[in-house]
């Protein structure tokens, strides 16, 4: 296997980017930095970690772009977009684009919207630092936040397939579901979903699939197929909505905003305009 080192994939990255225009999603990259290296196959490409599933050149990809916005040269501002710097720039030989005009200032609304991005990616990002084991532990606790009862993590060696499982109520209707998790950077494909459903076929009423990736257009579409237990399939970007909606892992604190009292100054007979 002939992987790149992530100091030789640093500059590709950024020409890559640049050549793009100066920002570029992520699934756009991989393929076009791999032809800055003739040595890797597609079969290297393809290669995934023996313990984690994750493909090694993607996943590798990715911290060199972690490093590179570490070291100033990529903007990690917007979510899913790799953008680069004026240092990155510099680092090219590339004269930058003249600077753009200033923003309009920042509303309230607008501060407190992009804290909440910023905590987005927070939560993501602590999300996959959690080891396996714990993860399974935290999807026990997603689950019980949105109504589920009686949840249980099952043991991490040799579970079969289930991670864990509970009950939830509605109404006079009882539903016995199983969750499998994956702390995963790439899409969960069909194959997983069909293991999955074949292990809890015939034991629970429904199966609960959770990623901190996504899932592929087909593994979508075999989660619902008639006279089958269905599988209900919660994304990254779900976890996250789930836990900042029902303030899992988050706290909410006051915010105080001062405002002029017309009131006060009215009575000495002026306005505050």
């Amino acid at each position: 296997m002939a992987i790149p080192s992530e100091k030789d994939i640093e500059l590709p990255l950024l020409q890559e980017i640049e050549a793009a225009g100066g920002e570029a999603r992520p699934s756009e990259l991989d393929d076009k930095v791999a032809r800055h290296f003739p040595e890797l196959t597609p079969a290297d490409q393809k290669a995934r970690h023996p313990r984690s599933g994750q493909l090694i050149w993607s996943n590798r990809v990715r911290w060199v772009r972690q490093h590179l916005v570490n070291k100033g040269e990529l903007d990690a501002s917007t979510r899913g977009i790799w953008r680069i710097t004026n240092k990155g720039r510099e680092r090219l030989g590339v004269i930058p684009p003249p600077p753009p005009s200033p923003p309009p200032p920042l509303t309230i609304a607008g501060i407190l919207e992009r804290e909440k991005e910023l905590i987005r990616d927070h939560l993501h990002q602590l999300l996959m630092n959690l080891p396996p084991q714990q993860f399974e532990v935290f999807a026990g606790k997603l689950l019980e936040s949105v109504g589920f009862t009686d949840v249980e993590v099952t043991k991490y060696v040799g579970d079969g397939g289930i991670d864990g499982y509970g009950n939830l109520e509605m109404g006079v209707v009882k539903i016995k579901a199983a969750f499998q998790v994956k702390r995963w950077r790439q899409n969960v494909p069909p194959a997983d979903i069909n293991q999955f459903r074949g292990a809890i076929q015939g034991e629970f009423d429904q199966g609960i699939f959770i990623t901190t990736s996504d899932f592929s257009d087909e593994a979508k579409r075999v989660s619902s197929k008639r006279g089958a237990v269905p599988i209900v399939l919660i994304n990254g970007e779900r976890i996250v909505n789930i836990m900042l909606e029902k303030g899992l892992g988050v706290r909410q604190e006051p915010l105080t905003v001062t405002r002029i009292d017309e009131e006060f100054f009215a009575a000495f007979g002026i306005t505050g305009e």
